[in-house]
């Protein structure tokens, strides 16, 4: 049969009788984004399988086989069943390739870097065989905010606009051509006059925690973290949209599953001049409450609390299921390395003045900026914080998370933040200007 799942998920709930003589397949989980598609496929048991493309003859497609499980008709026309819309899947077929190996193949639009892997059972899940397709030629973000910026200068301008680069090399010429702009003056608490000229945009890299198979947080109304984090991001960015001496970057904006070290690579991408990074907290006790703010820490957490929450925050990438084979580890240790006492003290002063706007709306957790070592935190050059909006797992605060108004609040109470930090530290010329 087939279960509800969130926007743009098919997923696929089978009976044990289904599937005769070995793993039990639990659940299909299809989650289609431009960054790429994921789909996957639960099971109570360890699978061997393969994988490869054929690429000779038109269309493009990845085949993979999976030993041990035997599939009914039922189940070959629902794996059959995928969105319209999804960026890299054309459709997909299933059927027994020989016995007890189930052949699996994906029709593809375009070209793809296939990553297929296993995970072991962690939190909700148990084993999860995972196919990530990866665009060989994956969206830029730097270049889409510069022809974002684009359309704003021809909206503004008489003038035809300069033309936006379309490969690399110009790109990176445009890149140098940005860094020369003249610094901005120090924004004042209330929005630019018109006619103001903006010689250089802030860009702000906005974090919607959590997102695909990873849902974060649940409330006890059965309320997703990822959900409401999403929710508060899309409206901050809306803000910031509107602001003329702004632009932005969402790290995700759908559904979807993506590692915490890409998160900060695609702020460092776009030079972004702050971090924020949105969550929900949960905690043991369901009184908790309060919204908090926090930086990373070079020397361990200002709390236990704090520790805990980082330890929980940081097992995100296990939950939402990363490749190993695939993930740079020692990327990963360069980025801590690289952290450097400045970027903290940025961080602090970022929360500082974030947190004086969210007491506003919300009872503080903690009267002060905390610290912990978050690994969504660590870009070396970044001012970046963590802001937990309030308890997801304190009933009042989850209705409240779930509130329109109440998001509206906490997204405009962030950007009144930005606005303060940017009045007493305007950003520094070393971003593009868009």
């Amino acid at each position: 049969m087939i279960r509800a799942g969130a926007a743009g998920t098919l997923v696929l709930s089978l009976t044990p009788f289904e599937i005769a003589r070995g793993a039990t397949l639990l659940g299909v989980r299809v989650w289609p984004a431009a960054d790429y598609t994921r789909v996957t496929l639960e099971h109570d048991a360890p699978l061997k399988f393969n994988h490869f493309l054929l690429r000779d003859t038109p269309p493009l497609r990845l085949v993979v086989d999976i030993e041990g499980i035997d599939l009914t008709p039922q189940l070959k026309e629902l794996v059959g069943k995928v969105e319209p819309d999804d960026p890299y899947i054309a459709l997909v077929r299933i059927g027994q390739n020989r016995p007890r190996v189930v052949r699996l193949v994906v029709e593809l639009k375009e070209d793809v870097n296939p990553q297929v892997f296993s995970l072991d059972p962690i939190g909700p899940y148990q084993h999860r065989l995972v196919m990530d397709l990866v665009p060989v030629n994956p969206p830029d973000p730097l270049l889409a905010l510069l022809r974002e910026t684009e359309a704003r200068r021809a909206a503004g301008a008489s003038s035809t606009p300069a033309p936006v680069p379309q490969d690399e090399a110009a790109l990176e010429r445009e890149i140098e051509r940005s860094l020369g702009a003249v610094e901005a003056k120090p924004a004042a608490r209330g929005k630019p006059r018109d006619e103001e000229r903006v010689t250089r945009y802030a860009t702000i890299a906005i974090d919607p925690g959590h997102g695909g198979e990873d849902p974060g947080a649940i409330g006890k109304r059965g309320t997703y973290e990822k959900n409401v984090t999403l929710s508060i991001a899309r409206r901050l960015a809306k803000l910031i949209e509107a602001d003329p001496s702004m632009r932005v970057l969402l790290t995700r904006d759908g559904d979807y599953f993506v590692p915490l070290n890409q998160r900060v690579a695609k702020a460092r991408r776009v030079q972004a001049d702050l971090f924020v990074s949105i969550h929900a907290d949960a905690w043991i006790r369901p009184d908790a409450r309060g919204s908090s703010v926090f930086a990373l820490s070079e020397r361990g957490a200002t709390s236990t609390a704090a520790a805990w929450m980082a330890r929980r925050e940081n097992d995100a990438d296990l939950i939402g299921g990363v490749n190993l084979g695939q993930h740079d580890h020692q990327l990963a240790r360069v980025l801590l390395d690289l952290s450097t006492t400045a970027q903290i003290n940025d961080s602090l002063r970022f929360g500082n003045a974030v947190l004086r706007e969210l007491e506003r709306v919300n009872s503080l957790h903690k009267p002060r900026v905390e610290q912990a070592g978050f690994a969504v935190l660590k870009a070396p050059d970044i001012p970046s914080i963590l802001v937990e909006t309030a308890f997801i797992s304190n009933p009042e605060e989850e209705r409240r998370l779930k509130d329109d108004a109440y998001q509206q609040r906490m997204a405009q109470a962030i950007y009144d933040g930005i606005r303060r930090y940017f009045a007493k530290h305007p950003p520094r010329a070393r971003s593009p200007l868009g």
